[in-house]
């Protein structure tokens, strides 16, 4: 089993950095999962942990995870996400030059379950869900241009479907049209930070995942901060 990579654990959740290639939740058909990892790492301190699943990640995505260590604090969590008081920010390497430089994108989005992807549609449907982020060029490389992204929805593939419809495919990821070879099981999308608003208060606490360890992200290293942090009461989620 890959070795688990720790961002911060306290005595109600444990925050990991997951690396592409697991999917996140437990399944009878995969060896090893990211929930497996934790699961056995808490194992050391605990007879019987409990591992609540907060939210997920694509298999081929890297990053920021969170697992509840208590039924009471998944359900915490839950109702932040809901109540959108909680905010992921991604990080995308894309080959194309983006048509701007900031950008909110809105789109109608179906789920292709044949294809095991997202198709965006030009108008709304009975079948169609509303989408929504925002990316900002941030970066660029031999490889491409860096995009910090920040949904607003939380759909199946959302991202990788609409920054495809734009001409941006993130590289690697083959199911969206990138012509660009990467890893196997990855692509260049990795979840960098996940904040949110502490219950009760006005305050923000952030944490933030390291880059992939390869040379398409290595460049991006030096200009990105990796320490988690308390935000002040100004933080805006979105």
């Amino acid at each position: 089993m890959p070795n688990l990579e720790v961002v911060h654990e306290n005595n109600d959740y444990i925050v990991v950095n997951k690396m592409a290639g697991l999917i996140s939740e437990k399944s009878p058909y995969e060896d090893c999962t990211v929930e497996d990892q934790v699961f056995n790492h808490l194992l050391k301190s605990k007879r019987k942990p409990f591992v609540g699943v907060i939210h997920r990640l694509d298999r081929v995505t890297s990053g920021v995870l969170v697992f509840a260590k208590k039924k009471s604090v998944l359900t915490e969590f839950n109702d932040l996400l809901f109540s959108r008081k909680a905010q992921k920010t991604y990080l995308a390497i894309v080959k194309n030059n983006p048509p701007k430089k900031k950008e909110n994108l809105i789109n109608f989005l179906v789920k292709n379950h044949r294809e095991k992807r997202a198709d965006i549609i030009q108008s709304k449907s009975k079948d169609s869900l509303d989408c929504s982020l925002s990316y900002q060029v941030i970066g660029k490389n031999d490889f491409g241009y860096l995009l910090e992204i920040k949904p607003k929805t939380g759909r199946f593939h959302q991202i990788r479907a609409q920054l495809s419809n734009i001409g941006l495919p993130i590289i690697g990821d083959v199911k969206y049209s990138s012509d660009q070879e990467y890893f196997p099981l990855s692509i260049c999308l990795h979840a960098w930070k996940f904040t949110y608003q502490v219950p009760g208060s006005k305050e923000f606490k952030t944490f933030e995942a390291p880059l992939p360890k390869n040379n398409f992200w290595n460049s991006f290293r030096h200009g990105l901060s990796y320490e988690s942090t308390n935000l002040s009461k100004e933080n805006r989620l979105y």
